[in-house]
């Protein structure tokens, strides 16, 4: 059970709410050229290179997780979520179906309680601020209080931005004294729920009595055939899986490789920055890695491969971008097949596709499942077998997993920083979390003519004439 509010968190949370509400009043009269521009505005003050990239850094320094020379990248996933928002209708009509004789007219869902993870202080306020203005809902930030201070900082900048505007700067809000009393009352006391990060939190979400989108645990997965582009996926498998120092849920953890290019793929790996670890080493990572029932230990998420290396207890070139070792086995029993949020992923060797797949299986049966995987591949029937048979949400196919899975300007995912992962991950939805999940809708029916098969065509051959008499 967690602790009663305070005196003082309870006035600053009945407060965030009271101006909300009354923000988001407003902000529903305004029509769509209003609440684009809008959008434009807040995406304007908190994506540019300057700005975003302070904040970057500060996010790094105030947490100690993540890269701070890739974090700042993460700005232009804003100019792709206020891309995605400006060419979706969200006020009044948004959609018409004349032979279906359908109309839907989009609604704000109200307030949103947008729980912040620690590693994305100001990519999903930004995000989700973008979404939640084009919707007219309001938004209290519940930011993690490890780095609380630059998801503060930028949500008053994005305030600010509004209030160039002369529009109620309150539509957005960042509480300052949270804590997990402060974010469970939040969440359950607001119209919708965003829940980004834990396990433990999204079953919060889940049971906070409030509508919620959460999101499932990755363990990204990719299966190299022989068909693939050994240094095509080598230089993917690197900008994933070094992508602020492996911090996102989409990072490749797990390469399963065709016994034909392993070797030249291992070689690839060190060419490209990668270091490949000797048995003696992978035991000395287990051990810092996870305790002795497999739970991931905290001190070595999302940091630089040499300050991995380091915490083990060895040393490695400082040219050394990523660290990789060889699998020993898929299962529980087997951590290194588990989701590391690292700079480190293991391979395995296969030979027939059905192998790989069988290998996907064991490891999306382990953890992982629901959220995402991918393929090397130019054999359009093995990237359609895994697509079949995969327990995912989304499949990339030669992309770099972490940096394709939430929306890319070369591919055609929408943006977002929260990926749904269906029944298989605990999730209500398996897809990105993008605008349409910030809206209700109003379905307005017109009738139309009868659209009544014939009993002949519904049943096939089940109809039986001599039963409708």
């Amino acid at each position: 059970m967690a602790k009663e509010l305070t005196k003082e968190q309870r006035e600053e949370l009945d407060l965030a709410f009271e101006r909300a509400r009354a923000a988001q009043a407003i902000f529903e009269t305004y029509d769509q050229a209003k609440v684009d521009k809008l959008c434009q505005a807040v995406a304007a003050a908190i994506s540019n290179k300057k700005v975003f990239t302070e904040l970057a850094l500060m996010g790094v320094e105030e947490s100690g997780l993540g890269d701070a020379n890739g974090r700042p990248g993460k700005r232009f996933k804003v100019h792709g979520i206020l891309r995605d928002s400006l060419r979706q209708k969200s006020v009044g009509i948004i959609e018409e179906d004349p032979v279906k004789g359908i109309t839907k007219y989009a609604k704000p869902v109200g307030i949103i309680a947008s729980v912040v993870p620690t590693t994305n202080p100001v990519l999903t306020p930004a995000g989700t601020a973008v979404y939640a203005i084009k919707a007219r809902d309001g938004v209290i930030f519940s930011p993690h209080p490890r780095s609380k201070k630059t998801a503060f900082k930028a949500v008053e900048i994005m305030r600010e931005a509004l209030r160039k505007e002369g529009v109620p700067v309150d539509i957005i809000q960042c509480l300052q004294n949270v804590n997990l009393a402060m974010t469970q009352t939040l969440m359950s006391e607001a119209d919708l729920v965003l829940a980004t990060g834990g396990q433990q939190l999204v079953r919060a979400a889940y049971s906070s009595g409030t509508p919620a989108y959460g999101v499932g645990a990755g363990n990204s997965t990719m299966i190299i055939d022989e068909t693939a582009n050994v240094k095509e996926a080598a230089m993917n498998t690197m900008l994933s899986k070094t992508s602020d120092f492996g911090s996102g849920c989409s990072a490749d953890g797990n390469l399963i490789m065709e016994a034909s290019v392993y070797d030249d793929m291992v070689k690839e790996f060190v060419a490209i920055g990668g270091y490949f670890a000797n048995p003696e080493e992978k035991e000395m990572l287990k051990k810092v890695l996870w305790d002795e029932e497999g739970h991931r230990l905290s001190d070595t998420v999302a940091v630089a491969p040499q300050k991995l290396a380091k915490i083990a207890g060895f040393e490695i070139p400082e040219d050394r971008k990523f660290i990789f070792v060889e699998g020993d086995g898929i299962g529980k029993d087997h951590f290194f097949s588990l989701e590391k949020l690292t700079t480190l992923f293991a391979i395995y060797k296969y030979e027939g596709f059905e192998n790989a797949l069988k290998m996907m299986h064991g490891v999306y049966n382990t953890m992982g499942k629901g959220h995402s995987c991918g393929i090397y591949s130019f054999n359009d029937e093995h990237i359609h077998q895994l697509a079949l048979e995969a327990p995912v949400s989304r499949i990339m196919v030669r992309q770099p997993q972490s940096k394709a899975n939430a929306g890319s300007f070369t591919n055609g995912m929408p943006m977002t920083s929260s990926l749904g992962c269906g029944t298989w991950g605990g999730n209500i939805i398996s897809e990105n979390v993008n605008l349409k999940h910030y809206m209700n809708v109003t379905w307005v029916s017109r009738p139309i003519a009868e659209d009544r098969p014939a009993l002949e065509e519904l049943f096939g051959e089940y109809y039986d004439a001599e039963l409708e008499k």
